[in-house]
């Protein structure tokens, strides 16, 4: 009897997840992040602190959305040109060298412009390490991985930004500054153990998604995630922006809820990543958006504690599933630096636009209305997540039925180049 076993279904060993290079990839999206969060409530605290009231303190919000709006539409096509490695190297020297100015007062303009550099860093930062991230993963196990991104990306802004105000509320903003100058240079050291070859502009992964799904599919789908993102990162904003100004909340109570959203939010993404790595990501749209939605229906009720933790978890859960779907999705349909540059865009767009145009609605209606409007946005895109549901199970059952078809005349060749049985 032969010592050799056969492996049994379902006994394959999977992939392994983690790598050198990905988690040299992880650390140059921490502490890109790190950087990041620890001045984007100093800088805008300086300004009000300097006279120029809320209006400056908007202005150096605004600059920083805008830099990494930009770098965000140019960074595929660098990425293209110039590899990954240049372009993450460009993004950790424009985050991290500005802030060193930030080391002595200075006036708006100067600071205005810093936000804007360092936005434009951070960018190129965020679609660079995206976009290795989902080269570097196992096909298998993409779902899982970036899950495992998200938790990387959740703790720097649990900790990073609390960490920025706590340092300029004790007149150390300086100390903020250099600390973000430094950990914005950290990925320079990561970067030598990262792929730095171009990204193709169309993958052989690509192709076969292309000759499946066709250039109609592709267009659309391109189209329908990111807008069914931004709708749940313009709730995100919005609670962000908004829950520590609602009438009648402590700001304890406002920071502890944001906290657990934070939490779940990243925890739930983690797990989405390997459900949908095992039934499919496109089936967790449309309950992920449900759950979000009551989420922020739940807020409707400010004045019960209780309702504002039930919310905040139920809107973490939501948005960690759509987070990390529409990501997994878009990079099984684009080349990984288009699909991380239009994830990307998808939140810093909806997560600014979000907050600008609830505060006019606000006005008339009050908070909860509002809330309760901004629940009804995310509802609002459950149609599109039901075409992108629909499109992938069609895709799915046509590349079934091909390779049933295909399995009779794959057979009919290897039996007619066997030899001949003898009598």
């Amino acid at each position: 009897m032969s010592t050799l076993t056969q492996a049994q279904p379902g006994t394959a060993v999977p992939a392994r997840l983690l790598s050198v290079p990905l988690a040299a990839t992880f650390l140059a999206e921490f502490t890109s992040l790190t950087s990041f969060f620890l001045l984007l409530s100093v800088m805008p605290m300086l300004a009000a602190a300097a006279g120029t009231g809320s209006s400056g303190a908007g202005l150096i919000t605004g600059a920083l959305l805008l830099g990494t709006v930009a770098a965000e539409v140019a960074a595929a096509a660098a990425i293209r040109r110039f590899g990954y490695r240049m372009v993450l190297a460009a993004g950790a020297v424009l985050l991290g060298a500005p802030a060193l100015a930030m080391l002595v007062r200075e006036p708006q303009a100067v600071m205005v412009s810093v936000s804007v550099v360092r936005g434009f860093g951070f960018g190129l930062c965020g679609v660079a390490t995206g976009a290795l991230t989902a080269t570097l993963l196992p096909p298998e196990r993409r779902g899982e991985g970036l899950g495992l991104l998200g938790i990387v990306t959740g703790v720097p802004a649990i900790v990073a930004l609390p960490a920025g105000i706590w340092l300029a509320g004790h007149h150390l903003a300086a100390a903020a500054a250099a600390m973000a100058a430094a950990v914005g240079l950290l990925p320079l050291v990561a970067i030598r153990w990262l792929p730095g070859g171009r990204e193709a502009s169309d993958t052989a992964r690509t192709g076969r998604a292309r000759s499946t799904r066709g250039s109609g599919r592709m267009a659309g789908a391109s189209l329908r995630l990111p807008l069914i993102f931004a709708a749940a990162t313009i709730a995100a904003g919005v609670l962000d922006s908004f829950l520590p100004l609602a009438k009648g909340i402590p700001s304890n109570l406002a920071s502890a809820a944001l906290l657990v959203q934070a939490i779940t939010a990243t925890l739930s993404r983690w797990q989405a990543g390997k459900h949908g790595d095992r039934y499919g990501h496109a089936r967790l749209l449309i309950p992920a958006l449900v759950v979000a939605a009551l989420g922020m229906a739940a807020m409707t009720m400010l004045g019960s504690p209780v309702a504002i933790f039930a919310g905040m978890v139920l809107f973490g859960a939501g948005f960690g599933g759509v987070e990390n779907a529409t990501f997994a999705l878009l990079i099984e349909q684009r080349p990984e630096a288009q699909a991380s540059a239009l994830w990307n865009f998808a939140y810093d767009a909806g997560y600014g636009a979000g907050p600008a145009v609830f505060g006019l609605i606000c006005v008339g209606t009050g908070y909860p209305a509002a809330f309760a409007l901004t629940g009804a946005l995310i509802l609002a895109v459950v149609p599109a997540a039901l075409r992108e549901r629909k499109a992938v199970a069609s895709t799915a059952s046509a590349s079934a039925a091909r390779v049933s078809a295909a399995l009779p005349a794959s057979t009919a060749r290897v039996s007619a180049a066997l030899p001949a049985s003898r009598p």
